[in-house]
């Protein structure tokens, strides 16, 4: 079965994207397409969300789904980001998504904020890293992944209408996993970056 575009594709989509512009032109005022570009990167984003949507949500035919991941294992593994046309959460892909996003925003803050788009790219980081601090909420314990691939692969649905099992899957020092990779560490590789970007719009995120 063919895969769509992953996040993880866009995120590297959205550095391309702002190192272009920054290259171009002052806000990208002769080169249109390419701040397009950029505002399309981060809609993906907003349409790739799991979980209760914000009021300012800009895809506007996404709706709330997915509102009681991790209740069957007794945790609240609601939002964070689908994988890519499928409604499985795996955290590591999503991850490097928002590590190569961060790393957008370090690189080219100044940028993005010239083209009206930082706010966009935070609001993308934040949803992710809470949804990585809901899954390791104990020592040694990280739900890394949300939903069956096989059994999703099946069904060709909406995510708000979606009734395929949504059993989470843990790693713990007794359980490192079978086909979840060996370094359970990786969903949070950057996280001094991801603070430090974090932190003064959203103090509550340390």
């Amino acid at each position: 079965m063919a895969r769509s575009l992953k996040p993880a594709t866009f995120s590297v989509a959205l550095l391309v994207a702002v190192f272009v512009a920054s290259r171009v032109g002052e806000a990208g005022a002769d080169h249109p397409n390419y701040r397009d570009a950029l505002d399309k990167c981060l809609q993906f984003f907003e349409a790739q969300r799991s979980g209760k949507l914000p009021a300012d949500q800009r895809v506007k035919w996404r709706g709330d789904s997915a509102l009681q991941d991790g209740f069957q294992q007794g945790v609240d593994l609601v939002g964070g980001y689908y994988d890519s046309g499928d409604h499985v959460k795996f955290g590591f892909p999503m991850a490097f998504a928002v590590t190569t996003l961060s790393w957008s925003v370090i690189e080219f803050e100044k940028e993005l904020a010239a083209a009206n788009k930082l706010k966009y790219a935070l609001d993308a980081i934040k949803w992710g890293t809470d949804y990585f601090i809901k899954a390791h909420k104990e020592p040694n314990v990280l739900w890394a992944q949300v939903g069956d691939g096989d059994s999703d692969h099946l069904c060709w649905e909406r995510a708000e209408d979606m009734t395929t099992p949504r059993t989470a899957y843990k790693i713990t020092t007794d359980q490192p996993g079978r086909r979840l990779p060996e370094k359970p560490r990786l969903p949070s590789p950057r996280l001094p970056e991801l603070s430090s970007l974090l932190i003064p719009s959203t103090p509550t995120s340390s």
